[in-house]
């Protein structure tokens, strides 16, 4: 059976993570989590007194088909979620030698067999080659909304205008970034989810995926 690779890039909150599980799950695909591999090198760095040039070398960092992360071994999935990590992750994910270890270790995860891959970079960087690539966004206001909602969700005080200004000053970093900065691909295809349920966009990308 011929494999297939999909990238779902976009912006934070757009939705990729929540809709490119849905996705590989209808498909039978492996869905790869990119950032959740940046989280899981800014959490090895936290525990660590070495420089980063020295953990990123022999880091190894693995996802399984239920969506956990493995970090030397150890399952650290809730772990790399905790707002330090997320911040500190936006912090290593600038440096090159971080971008090129991680791309490595993505695109030997794609040739395993069909992925459908999301971050920032991976129609432009990581699987420039895609079968299919689709950059998702949604307004800065919808994607507070969403993100403000989930950490209420999860028992966390959080407040909408502070985490919307955490989200554009994310989008400023990634789109202003030197190396591998976000950026629609010129062969992506675009939605816009502001105004679309979870559902409503899984089933684009799905009829996208059958006309492919």
């Amino acid at each position: 059976m011929y494999e297939k690779n999909y990238s779902s890039d976009g912006p934070a909150g757009a939705g990729k993570s929540t809709v490119s599980k849905i996705v590989a799950a209808k498909l039978g695909y492996t869905y790869i989590d990119t950032g959740a591999m940046y989280r899981a090198v800014a959490l090895k760095s936290s525990r660590s007194c070495d420089d980063l040039i020295a953990i990123i070398d022999d880091i190894n960092i693995e996802l399984d088909d239920k969506a956990r992360v493995f970090l030397d071994g150890e399952d650290v999935t809730t772990e790399i979620r905790t707002p330090e990590i997320s911040k500190l992750a936006s912090d290593v994910s600038k440096f090159g030698f971080v971008r090129k270890r991680l791309t490595e270790l993505q695109r030997k995860m794609a040739e395993r067999g069909s992925v459908i891959m999301d971050g920032r970079d991976i129609g432009t960087q990581v699987l420039p080659n895609a079968d299919l690539k689709i950059f998702l966004t949604a307004s800065l206001d919808e994607r507070a909304r969403r993100r403000f909602e989930e950490l209420q969700a999860k028992g966390q005080a959080v407040n909408l205008d502070a985490i919307k200004k955490e989200i554009a000053l994310r989008d400023k970093q990634d789109t202003e970034r030197e190396i591998a900065p976000l950026k629609k691909a010129f062969d992506a295809i675009l939605i816009d989810s502001t105004n679309l349920t979870i559902d409503e966009v899984a089933g684009k990308i799905l009829t996208l995926c059958s006309t492919d």
